[in-house]
Parts: structure tokens; C-alpha cells; sequence
């Protein structure tokens, strides 16, 4: 439960940093780190179309820059970006000025004042620096499609064990998370609506 849906204490090493919104509403904040990259995030948006969600994708800066029509596609469906960093870069294993460094390289590519840290980690002088010039977006629930130790069956229980009003999910649009991502997440977005959810964009 720490990693699907991280404590309140950790939650307080990040002051100012977004977890979950809107808790009195019925409504969940669907999001996708790591992307774009053409073999999956075309994928992704097809089905969000389906189903007329929208999504915010932190993206990677270097993977912006590799694939332009890719991340052009996300911002064309009416989805919202946010910056995940150039590099895919740990805040924990890097220094301050460094981190923020690669955010600003990232930025280049990705207009939006929306960051995520890769792996969920930054240091406390790293918030300080980099909330005064993004919304530090973290999540309520974070499904785990990534893990090889897990199958698409067990991504799919943590979506329904852990979201809960205003929750801030989070699945991955990257080759790593495929096998596990492009089976549950259609089962995730058609529990959610059966449970009532609707799907809101984080505000830029």
C-alpha cells in the first residue's frame, strides 16, 4: 500500500505538492508518465477517445524531442502535458541544481506548468525550488502497470482497492508497462464509470 497509495507522511515531505482533488466530488484525474512513444501512446489516445476522457501525460522531455508527432497527437486530442523531466531523471540520486536543470531542458520542449518527478522521489530543496515555478502533481493512486512482477489482473485490483473520490491515477504510456497497461486500463476505465467516477484534466 505504500507504493499504490502513498501515506500521509510521505505525502508531507512534498509540501504544496497535489495528491488528490476534489474530494467531495465522485470524479477521479486519470493520468500517463513517461511517454510519448509511438509504439504505445497512439494506443493510449485511441481508447481515450472511446470513451471521450481527457488525460494529462508527464512527459519526457528526450522522448518529445525524439518523437514531435507523437506529443503533438496528445496536445491535438485535447489532453494536457506536464513535465516529467528531460532525462527520466531521479531527484533522490541527483543534485539539486542538476534536477532542476533537467526540468528546465525538459521545458524546452513541454509547455506547461505541470511537473511530476520520475519515480515519485525529489529532495526537500528540490520541491522548494521547482513549486514556484510548476504545480508539483504526485498521485493518489499509482497502479503499478510497470512492474514485471505484477500481471494485468493485479494492476487492475490496485485501481479498484485504492481509488477512491478525487483520486489521481496514474498508468504509464511506455514499452515497459505495455504488456500490463493495454489490458487493465480498458477494464480500469469501465469499472470506474460502472462505479459512477467521471474523468476531470487537472487545471493547468
Amino acid at each position: 500500500m505504500f507504493i499504490e497509495r502513498p501515506p500521509v507522511i510521505y505525502r508531507m515531505l512534498f509540501p504544496g505538492a497535489i495528491w488528490r482533488i476534489n474530494q467531495s466530488d465522485k470524479c477521479v484525474y486519470l493520468t500517463f508518465d513517461d511517454g510519448p512513444v509511438p509504439e504505445i501512446t497512439p494506443w493510449v489516445l485511441d481508447l481515450l477517445d472511446k470513451y471521450n476522457i481527457k488525460a494529462t501525460f508527464f512527459c519526457v522531455g528526450d522522448n518529445v524531442r525524439k518523437y514531435p508527432e507523437t506529443y503533438q497527437q496528445v496536445l491535438d486530442r485535447g489532453h494536457l502535458v506536464g513535465n516529467h523531466t528531460f532525462h527520466h531523471k531521479q531527484g533522490i540520486s541527483s543534485r539539486t541544481k542538476n534536477f532542476v536543470l533537467n526540468a528546465a531542458l525538459a521545458a524546452r520542449y513541454i509547455d506547461s506548468e505541470l511537473f511530476r518527478p520520475p519515480h515519485g522521489h525529489m529532495r526537500f530543496p528540490q520541491v522548494l525550488k521547482l513549486r514556484k515555478d510548476y504545480k508539483i502533481i504526485m498521485w493518489d493512486v499509482v497502479t503499478r502497470d510497470y512492474s514485471k512482477y505484477l500481471n494485468a489482473e493485479q494492476v487492475f485490483r490496485n485501481v479498484k482497492k485504492y481509488t477512491r473520490n478525487g483520486s489521481v491515477i496514474v498508468f504509464h504510456d511506455s514499452i515497459k508497462a505495455e504488456p500490463r497497461m493495454k489490458e487493465a486500463l480498458p477494464k480500469s476505465i469501465e469499472w470506474l464509470l460502472e462505479q459512477g467516477y467521471t474523468f476531470k484534466l487537472i487545471e493547468n
